[in-house]
């Protein structure tokens, strides 16, 4: 590597989709002769991928955003990218253009197939902006953005249409579209030839692919596909609607091989009457009654959700069936988080905004019962052993390894290096709320 070469350092806040996104922009600087930096300050581009989902990560990115100005004081050279969900947001690019003056391209959700014509107008000096107010087609963008990795996320669909009253997605990814499944396995393919030994299927609401783009075959009937492709170890999904989570859906995981038993559901709120008002399209007896037929079905699934607090309108009776529910299902982890309004949506302008103070006391005791259940969970998977897929050194603590189980539980041993992107079986040994702890199996 000479001393010329250009470096890029992707930075990327929300979603598993926004990582994605990351990964894609990554990619074309990839193909333009660019090598990957873990470091902004040694980058010669630094691609920053944003999410307005919520207040708290929108706050991160503008800091964020500030501190680059100082890099790009002390290299002019320095190219700096803004893309993103927050770029794409009605309103938000011109406040965003006033503060940030030294952001050379500006690009929303829509416009990633263009990157490689901004980043080559940014190279001649220009300051780019490509912010379309509507979505493509599922134009491709580059194949194999994450070549090399273990594990990979493909997306299979883009936008939503679900217009649930707190979201701000259908805005800013656009309306429903599926890549054929063609595409999709042809893409997985090469991942799999590049040493790729597990995917993540991507979408807002999986359950819906190919519903709405006249293919002839659904989810189910994709998964089926993917699951016999050779040399893969495991599939994952994510997310899951639960208003479309079909019969069929659950029998395909129950019959799979390499289809891992891990529904990540989101619930937002165990009360009917604030579900109705989110615009979630089910109720919580329904809610119950697919739990009820995954766990018939695949008595070993494991289940996670995200959670809402503080919903408009929202009363101490409604919290408390949301406790209920949590006491119901067995989750195995919960996300969980307070209600912010986000201008653009339906809830943004509801009346009966709950306060503050009583967010956090609500947040606390959602998190406080949830945590004691998870560690339950875990505490009762002590002495079992579990096939687990090696990941790499342990973030915590690098003398270690960690991997995870097919139910997507993350799991601490002492192992060796020649094992990373193996199938090894570890006995688990201690647990806390969040994380497994084992000794490698003596079988």
């Amino acid at each position: 590597m000479t001393s010329n070469t250009k470096k890029v350092c992707a930075i990327s806040y929300g979603c598993q989709m926004s990582a994605r996104d990351a990964e894609t922009l990554t990619a074309v600087a990839l193909q333009n002769d660019y090598v990957r930096t873990n470091l902004p300050e040694e980058a010669d581009l630094i691609i920053v991928n944003t999410c307005c989902v919520r207040e708290s990560a929108e706050n991160k990115i503008i800091g964020k955003i500030g501190q680059l100005k100082k890099l790009k004081e002390q290299k002019p050279s320095l190219i700096i990218a803004v893309a993103g969900c927050m770029v794409q947001q009605p309103g938000i690019l011109e406040k965003l253009q006033k503060k940030a003056p030294h952001i050379d391209i500006w690009t929303g959700t829509f416009d990633y197939s263009k990157f490689e014509q901004l980043l080559k107008s940014s190279l001649n000096g220009q300051k780019v902006c490509m912010v379309s107010p509507e979505a493509y087609e599922c134009n491709e963008v580059v194949p194999l953005a994450e070549k090399g990795k273990l594990s990979a996320f493909v997306n299979i669909m883009y936008g939503c249409e679900n217009y649930c009253a707190y979201c701000i997605v259908p805005y800013v990814r656009g309306r429903e579209r599926s890549r054929p499944k063609e595409v999709i396995l042809e893409e997985i393919k090469q991942l799999v030839q590049a040493g790729c030994r597990e995917v993540t299927l991507l979408g807002q609401n999986v359950n819906s692919y190919g519903l709405k783009d006249g293919f002839g075959y659904d989810f189910s009937d994709l998964l089926q596909e993917v699951d016999n492709l050779q040399g893969l170890v495991r599939v994952r999904f994510m997310t899951s609607h639960p208003k479309d989570l079909s019969d069929k859906l659950i029998t395909t995981l129950a019959q799979g091989k390499h289809l891992c038993e891990h529904f990540h559901l989101p619930l937002q709120a165990g009360s009917n009457r604030i579900l109705e008002a989110m615009n979630r399209k089910y109720t919580r007896e329904y809610y119950l009654e697919r739990v009820e037929r995954i766990l018939q079905d695949i008595p070993q699934a494991r289940l996670t959700t995200d959670l809402i607090v503080g919903f408009p309108g929202e009363t101490e009776e409604d919290f408390e069936l949301t406790l209920d529910m949590v006491r119901r299902v067995p989750y195995t982890q919960a996300f969980t988080f307070m209600y912010s309004p986000r201008s653009g949506t339906a809830a943004a302008t509801m009346s009966d905004q709950v306060p503050l103070d009583v967010k956090k006391l609500r947040l606390q005791k959602l998190m406080e019962l949830q945590n004691a259940r998870s560690l339950a969970w875990r505490k009762n998977m002590l002495g079992q052993e579990y096939e687990i897929l090696v990941e790499g050194p342990s973030k915590s603590d690098p003398e270690q390894l960690t991997g995870r189980t097919r139910g997507n539980e993350i799991v601490v041993f002492k192992g060796t290096d020649d094992m990373v992107g193996k199938l090894i079986t570890v006995k688990i040994t201690s647990a806390n709320s969040w994380t497994l702890f084992g000794e490698l199996s003596s079988q």
